[in-house]
């Protein structure tokens, strides 16, 4: 989504962000705030259909799915929520330790996140973020190029980094590594592309 600087204490920590408009989404990443923008329609739709089929999956069992607006709480350490400096709304997560979550969302990594992409956020989803998350120890890791239409999973190593990049186009299948038995298709998330039929010249005389 769609997001900006706005101007706000050096340092802004959640008692900061819990004060503010609640007409607006925000997010605060080792406190620096950023405004988030309403979804474009195509980013809607895929969170819609990915949504469905892990919250299909997932129901009846331990984990938990949820969508944005979630708040997720990064603690640097054990310090109160009042003095958390990170607080992000991906646009899907799952969290499979209950004890993570409490009536104001999760405060932990969640063993799922997925962001999906638009021109204004790739590159902080890509590089920022996605270091956020592997640094605080989440296991799964996407992102989703809605214009190229590929997903890149990252998943934590025992060494608690980000392994190799895996990429799959809008045709393959990609199994979830977080559980068993959940195989996402990607040709259910990605609209159909609209065939362009060329025809050709009518020849005259």
């Amino acid at each position: 989504m769609a997001e900006s600087l706005q101007k706000h204490p050096e340092h802004c920590t959640y008692a900061d962000y819990c004060g503010w408009n609640d007409d607006e989404r925000w997010e605060i990443i080792e406190g620096v705030p950023y405004n988030m923008t309403s979804p474009s329609r195509q980013h809607a739709d895929i969170t819609r259909e990915l949504g469905v089929q892990l919250i299909t999956f997932f129901r009846g069992k331990p984990c938990q799915v949820y969508l944005a607006p979630f708040d997720v709480r990064l603690p640097r350490n054990k310090e109160p929520d009042n003095e958390v400096d990170t607080v992000v709304q991906p646009d899907i997560l799952v969290v499979c330790d209950e004890k993570k979550l409490d009536d104001k969302g999760c405060r932990g990594a969640p063993d799922l996140v997925i962001e999906i992409l638009s021109p204004s956020t790739a590159s902080r989803d890509c590089i920022q973020k996605r270091a956020l998350y592997e640094r605080h120890g989440v296991k799964e890791f996407w992102t989703v190029d809605p214009s190229n239409r590929i997903v890149t999973v990252y998943l934590l190593g025992t060494d608690k980094t980000f392994g190799k990049a895996e990429i799959f186009g809008d045709t393959d299948k990609i199994r979830v590594s977080i559980t068993e038995g959940l195989e996402i298709k990607l040709e259910e998330i990605f609209p159909p592309m609209l065939r362009v039929v060329k025809e050709s010249p009518t020849s005259f005389g």
